[in-house]
């Protein structure tokens, strides 16, 4: 993941910001006596990305990973419309509890930029549906340069998206965030549709990072600076966030883990479920770690 890549992290302020004071409200539309629903994964299942994870023999990538993760950012989807039956054969390979967040494909967020999509977005949804029990939700990540001179057309997607699939958007554009108009704007629409408002966590871009919920469930697409040491102090910031946060209502919780180099990305996933197990008393499982190759033991 490029996004918000830096050389150097150690100059990096990693607090997180302060929590809007609308979120607590979102929160406490929840019904707090619902058992938690928390997703950890990847964003990718391939052996490239994902080096050293699987056993040697592995056949099937998906196959394997879906047995020891729980849930998959597919950005698979991003690069090219997928088919009904690519979608099926996804799901098939997967057990069940599994579920895949896909990405709207790059034709209509980065190509089209949301103008006149909804043939392909009718197209996108038939598809992705075949997910069936298994599909999380989709989400939408708009190119840093889309502003707010283009929110008729983020307005026309939203309203038109249809409602039996669960929608998060990705802002990446800092007037999204910085102009109090604008960002009222956007949440109230969000909030209107029931459209979750993604949390990106990436060590290059803090200005973009937010603590606002538009809905009672956190997205959050968490980017690790390849660094030992501060990559699981800022998974321990977020579970200590989180912890305020399920106080307060919270009960879905979507994390997915990156990487400039993948190659850790599950390491720091299993550290975080584990993290997770204990603070909130869930049994979430862990992802068998092959111990030669874990980063922390070099």
């Amino acid at each position: 993941m490029k996004f918000g890549q830096i050389e150097n992290s150690e100059h990096i302020d990693f607090q997180l910001p302060a929590d809007d004071p609308r979120t607590v409200e979102i929160l406490k539309q929840n019904d707090t006596s619902k058992p938690m629903n928390v997703y950890v994964g990847c964003a990718k299942w391939n052996k490239t990305d994902l080096k050293n994870f699987y056993p040697r023999g592995t056949k099937d990538e998906l196959t394997y990973y879906s047995r020891q993760f729980n849930s998959i950012e597919l950005n698979a989807t991003f690069y090219s419309m997928p088919s009904r039956d690519q979608v099926i054969a996804w799901r098939n390979k997967a057990p069940d509890g599994f579920c895949f967040f896909p990405k709207v494909t790059q034709s209509i967020s980065h190509m089209r930029r949301l103008n006149d999509v909804q043939f392909l977005t009718d197209e996108y949804c038939d598809n992705i549906s075949n997910f069936e029990v298994k599909l999380g939700m989709v989400f939408l990540q708009l190119h840093a340069n889309f502003k707010y001179k283009n929110f008729d057309r983020l307005v026309t997607f939203v309203e038109n998206f249809p409602k039996a699939i669960p929608l998060a958007v990705e802002l990446r554009n800092t007037e999204w965030f910085n102009d109090k108009t604008i960002s009222n704007e956007v949440y109230e629409l969000f909030e209107k549709h029931q459209v979750t408002n993604m949390i990106v966590d990436t060590a290059g871009r803090r200005d973009l990072l937010h603590m606002r919920l538009t809905t009672p469930k956190a997205f959050i697409r968490y980017v690790g600076a390849n660094n030992p040491h501060s990559d699981r102090d800022r998974l321990d910031d977020w579970i200590n966030r989180l912890k305020i946060w399920v106080d307060q209502g919270l009960r879905d919780i979507y994390f997915f883990v990156h990487q400039n180099i993948e190659l850790e990305s599950p390491f720091l996933s299993a550290y975080f479920i584990e993290r997770l197990n204990k603070e909130f008393g869930l049994n979430l499982q862990i992802p068998a770690l092959l111990p030669a190759t874990n980063p922390k033991e070099k």
